[in-house]
């Protein structure tokens, strides 16, 4: 995936709680900018998620609606 594309989904991934933008600086600071496209399309399924339900997956309250998703949520995780 481009750099730009990255930078674009970077900027998407702003969140409005605070406990979800540290989460996801700290992915990307730590893994964000090497995803492949799969990588990307699933992050940007998580990002459409309201900021509650994608807070409940990432502090493993909740498990993802889908399947082909619970790899992306474990790396938020152990971000």
């Amino acid at each position: 995936m481009d750099a730009r594309a990255l930078e674009r989904l970077r900027w998407r991934s702003r969140r409005g709680l605070l406990e979800l933008d540290l989460v996801l600086d700290r992915f990307w600071s730590h893994a964000g900018m090497r995803m492949d496209e799969e990588k990307a399309a699933q992050l940007e399924a998580l990002l459409l998620l309201p900021d509650n339900d994608l807070l409940d997956l990432v502090m493993g309250r909740a498990e993802a609606p889908d399947e082909k998703l619970r790899g992306m949520v474990d790396m938020l995780r152990a971000a």
